[in-house]
């Protein structure tokens, strides 16, 4: 009995191994067919590529590729050299005026202030060509000050010694941009010679029209009159075209003042081109637009000057040149 039963153990186990053999023998054989089929197809693919990469390979004859070399030398000796250098000069230039340093309000101010002080010490005659050159004097001994802090030699200077090579450029490169934006320009002298051509006899005629736009009410415009009051923009360096761009001058920078800043609330403009008369220093040009601030308005003159004052100043007209108004501050 127990012979008989392995015998049968042995014929079933033998059975099952045979046939867990046969299905991974059927399982590889599959894998491989289907590698062998990838490869086939990866072959085949391959083959095309190369044979149509090699149908579309072109052969130039000797003489083709002279005549290529040739035109690409007649290329090269037709191109624009001299334009193609001026456009990289132009481009350079753009790029140093990107990186062009922006200089510091403080910084901005103290040159304005100078600058001012400066045309304070000259003459009451002196013309736009000597505040010229006091502006260009002045321009020069503050490049050579701003050079020397650069170095590491101290002086007794307004200029800390990290601001100084950013001041050196602006005065020396960028001296243009700068007196553009601190406000700063001098007429050009104009001799003007004035024809007295009226009849004798004929009545002093008064021109009482004001060129360019007319200021609107709110301006409050009045002819020969010179109001007082402490300037928040220097009309020295502050022109504008038209007594009515002078007033909107001021009511723009009442309406931008920041709250701790004085608001325009009076404007004083030079009509005439022969220039305005003031009792200060200055000699005063066309389209001077003075911007002021006062909490209580008074004139300085109105419509003529007193004659008292003009003996003591022989150069006063008798009409006050400026054109002025107090407007809401």
């Amino acid at each position: 009995m127990k012979m008989a039963r392995g015998a049968e153990w042995g014929h079933n186990g033998r059975g099952k191994w045979c046939s867990y053999k046969r299905t991974t023998l059927a399982i590889c054989s599959i894998n491989i067919v289907v590698a062998l089929y990838v490869l086939h197809s990866l072959y085949t693919s391959l083959y095309i590529y190369s044979f149509n990469d090699s149908q579309n390979v072109v052969k130039y004859t000797p003489d083709q590729i002279r005549k290529m070399e040739e035109s690409v030398e007649i290329r090269k000796a037709s191109e624009p050299i001299e334009l193609i250098k001026l456009v990289k000069e132009i481009e350079k230039e753009f790029l140093n005026e990107e990186r062009t340093l922006e200089l510091p309000k403080h910084l901005k101010q103290m040159i304005l202030d100078e600058i001012i002080e400066k045309l304070r010490g000259l003459t009451s005659d002196a013309g736009a060509s000597e505040q010229r050159e006091a502006v260009e004097s002045w321009r020069m001994e503050k490049l050579k000050e701003a050079k020397q802090l650069t170095l590491g030699i101290i002086l007794n200077s307004t200029v800390s010694q990290g601001e100084a090579g950013m001041l050196a450029r602006a005065l020396e490169s960028d001296w243009s941009r700068l007196s553009e934006d601190i406000g700063l320009w001098i007429p050009v002298d104009v001799d003007v010679e004035e024809h007295d051509d009226k009849p004798e006899g004929e009545a002093e005629f008064d021109e009482e029209i004001l060129a360019g736009r007319q200021p609107p009410p709110e301006c409050h415009a009045e002819l020969h009159t010179d109001y007082d009051g402490a300037a928040v923009r220097w009309g020295l360096t502050h022109h504008k075209e038209s007594a009515y761009d002078c007033c909107q001058a001021c009511l723009d920078h009442a309406r931008n003042a920041k709250p701790d800043q004085k608001k325009c609330n009076i404007w004083v403009y030079c009509p005439s081109e022969m220039g305005c008369h003031s009792p200060d220093i200055y000699e005063h040009k066309h389209m001077e637009c003075w911007l002021k601030s006062a909490e209580n308005p008074r004139l300085n003159f109105k419509d003529n000057y007193p004659e008292s004052y003009r003996d003591s100043h022989p150069n006063a007209p008798v009409k006050v040149p400026w054109v002025s108004g107090v407007v809401s501050a």
